[in-house]
């Protein structure tokens, strides 16, 4: 082993002479030790790394610039889109002055309440709501709660009208959904097996079904689903809202496909009028729906009494089918609504209107072309209506949030608005006009600025009955293409300022971010640190790689396995594309990502260091080969390959970034930024990467400089909000630094 010490202060760091023989290929691990964060050695490093990181941030001028701008940008808050139990209401929302958004319920006549206030379970702000579901008769709220980023959720019950815990707590229910029997005296929900029945190194998995009474001891649950199946499966759990229904889904970890299943209930007693519970509830016969087909499906119980399904299969775009529960096998879908290929369609999300006071019931469908979103309408047969009211249009390049429907039914539609410049307004969809109104828009004031400039794209018409106010200076979204190299073509967005006619364009200080992978769609939102990066004179660009599924679930299998190559070839693209029109330079160009988006960024600094001058790689994925063996990596060898077959362990080596860092290469400067509550993704991927780029710059004049930020306390997840303005100042603070961007001088 060897001791190295690198310039720019770097802390020294053995490395070791480890090398694993995997399948025929010699694989270096000199930062093995760095995996381990609790050990003597790891943690001396990570301290001197702490106190490097200090010393430069206090050089970066431009920090308290950012952290002022993008607190004064959230200053807006956030308001979310509203659930309906009869006539009572539940709705997220921060106020200007809140580190944490809080459950609110308001019933007709009566104000609003405060349900979940996270700050008032823990004035640290270290506690976070991970997810909520109202009972049926909205009586009941059931929510989950975990501490320090760590998405450990633990599950509780409390009377909406008394506020009081009526239920739990019950631990080990991370990505627990709920499914209230109708009565709300008993629900179904998911739970890990209690430690000492699985290896300590399978603690994370092995869930299962449960239906638990209110009140009673978990440990009484009774188990209806889950064993026999993969150690690594997810379970969703519904119950539909006449409790005649059940339905449980499984896929295994992340891959993109599930097996569906529905039993009938309706036979089954009152859960709370019987002792124990009825055979019906407790080992439902289970009907197959989908099961071993290559497809993703969900499906819910119209209030019509038909089956509605949502499926990618055989469409990869999309489809919207019904059936009838009875026989809900795929030969007996009836499909309403479809993706196109030819008009590059992907469905997103459909919701009913209907009621005594419409003459015939009506689907309001979401849409997006090109990650971009559309609204339209249609007869329930799917045939569109005539003319404008097939369509409702939207105000420009944005994203709708979710429709949400009455569960009882009725004419009405809301649905969320955001775009790069404009926080999430919440919208009604009135079916017996078709007319759109605001229905609520965030509590804050909204900050000061010029006017919005154009956005260039589909949908540019206002939402009728008043459109979003939008933030910012002469601010300008563009949706532009490029191509791969196979050809392939890759769309970005390009946010910047807007300059008059008669001014040159000169290269600016970019960001260019990506994610590229698990079928997650980059989607236009309002974000505060990309508006202050434009404002500051910059140019922000999002790339929509394959590996997402912004055009449908077979973009999302381009990017993945073996063809993860592509993620990376789009990404490279995409930075050439911005250098060739003149928008920036690679001296100028930075680029971003996080989780697998870290990976991404991983990725593209080791294969092309000369593209870009500066690097932020947060909570990232980078050594491939050991990946599976740390946070819940097992769960993601679905989507990148597992180190263990020979095939797959030669596309993870094509492109880990830690097994392709080369000594004496000039690479960007680079800043990790890691979690100490994450239980996703290790901080020791970061660790590992950040020892081996140090030591490859060792000797070398000049060299930029590679950071790692530790953070205590939070996650991967969700956080307060006055720790996302400190991360989001500092790594603005960092890429302007590096970058040349000053603010006030374009």
């Amino acid at each position: 082993m060897t001791c190295v010490s690198v310039p720019h202060g770097y802390p020294p760091a053995t490395r070791l002479d480890i090398i694993d023989l995997l399948h025929g290929h010699r694989v270096a691990d000199p930062y093995r030790w760095l995996e381990d964060g609790a050990h003597e050695d790891t943690r001396a490093w990570s301290l001197a790394q702490d106190e490097l990181y200090a010393d430069h941030l206090a050089t970066w001028h431009t920090r308290d610039h950012f952290e002022r701008r993008i607190g004064e940008l959230l200053s807006s808050g956030s308001i979310g889109v509203p659930i309906w139990r009869g006539e009572r209401c539940f709705q997220m929302r921060r106020l200007p002055d809140q580190e944490h958004a809080v459950l609110l319920v308001r019933d007709p006549g009566e104000p609003e309440r405060v349900l979940i206030d996270p700050m008032a379970l823990d004035p640290t702000g270290l506690t976070t709501l991970d997810t909520w579901q109202p009972s049926k008769e909205g009586d009941l709220l059931a929510y989950q709660v975990s501490e320090g980023g760590t998405e450990e959720s633990t599950l509780r019950v409390i009377d909406v009208d008394g506020g009081q815990v009526v239920d739990g707590p019950i631990d080990r229910a991370r990505y627990s959904p709920v499914a209230f029997l109708p009565g709300g005296r008993a629900y179904y929900y998911v739970r890990r097996l209690a430690p000492d029945l699985v290896p300590e190194d399978e603690r994370q998995y092995h869930r299962r079904v449960y239906l638990h009474r209110l009140g009673s001891d978990p440990a009484e649950d009774v188990e209806i689903f889950g064993a026999g199946q993969d150690l690594r499966s997810y379970y969703g759990v519904g119950v539909s809202r006449d409790g005649g229904w059940l339905t449980v889904s499984v896929s295994t970890g992340t891959e993109p496909r599930n097996d569906l299943w529905i039993a009938d209930i309706s036979v089954a007693g009152s859960a709370s009028a019987q002792e124990g519970f009825d055979p019906a509830l407790t080992d439902p016969r289970w009907v197959p729906v989908t099961v071993g087909l290559d497809a993703q499906t969900g499906v819910h119980l119209g209030r019509d009494g038909r089956l509605y399904v949502s499926t990618d299969l055989d469409n990869p775009r999309g489809r919207f089918a019904v059936t009838d529960p009875r026989d809900p096998a795929p030969h007996t879908w009836q499909t309403l609504l479809a993706g196109s290929e030819q008009e590059q369609r992907v469905l997103a999300d459909v919701a009913i209107a209907d009621g005594e006071q419409l003459t015939e019931p009506l689907l309001l469908a979401s849409w997006t072309r090109h990650a971009v979103s559309e609204l339209t309408v249609h007869r329930v047969t799917g045939e569109p209506l005539e003319g404008p009211a097939g369509r409702v249009d939207l105000p420009g390049l944005g994203s709708l949030g979710g429709l949400v429907e009455r569960p009882d039914g009725g004419p009405l539609i809301w649905f969320g608005y955001s775009d790069h410049v404009t926080p999430q307004h919440i919208h009604c969809y009135d079916a017996r006009t078709g007319e759109v109104s605001l229905f609520a828009a965030p509590p804050g004031a909204l900050p000061t600025g010029l006017p919005t400039g154009p956005t260039t794209g589909p949908s540019t018409g206002p939402i009728p009955g008043g459109s979003p106010t939008p933030i910012g200076g002469q601010i300008r979204t563009e949706q532009v293409t490029c191509h791969s190299a196979d050809g392939t073509p890759v769309r970005l967005f390009v946010i910047r300022r807007h300059p008059p006619r008669d001014v040159a364009l000169h290269p600016a200080p970019t960001i260019l971010y990506g994610y590229g992978g698990f079928g997650v769609s980059l989607t236009p939102a309002y974000s505060a640190a990309i508006l202050a990066w434009v404002e500051a004179g910059g140019v922000y660009a999002i790339a929509s790689l394959r590996g997402g599924a912004e055009e449908g679930e077979a973009w999302h299998r381009a990017g993945m396995l073996g063809a993860k190559h592509h993620v990376f070839e789009d990404f490279e693209a995409a930075a050439e594309h911005l250098i060739a029109a003149g928008l920036t330079t690679p001296e100028l160009l930075a680029i971003s990502g996080g989780s697998n988006g870290g990976l991404l960024v991983g990725a593209a600094l080791t294969r092309r260091p000369d593209l870009y001058r500066a690097v932020v790689c947060s909570a990232p994925l980078l050594d491939m080969v050991r990946y599976e063996q740390f946070g819940l990596g097992s769960t993601w060898n679905v989507e990148y390959g597992s180190a263990d077959v020979p095939e797959q362990l030669a596309w993870l080596l094509g492109y880990s970034p830690y097994h392709h860092v080369r000594p004496g290469t000039r690479y960007p400067a680079v800043l990790f930024t890691v979690f100490d509550g994450d239980t996703r993704v290790d901080p020791m991927h970061a660790r590992k990467l950040c020892a081996a780029l140090q030591h490859a710059t060792s000797g070398h004049p000049g060299t930029a400089p590679v950071l790692l930020r530790a953070e205590k306390d939070v996650g991967h997840g969700a956080r307060a909000l006055s720790r996302s303005v400190a991360l989001s100042a500092e790594t603005m603070a960092f890429l302007a630094h590096h970058t040349g961007l000053t603010p006030g001088t374009a």
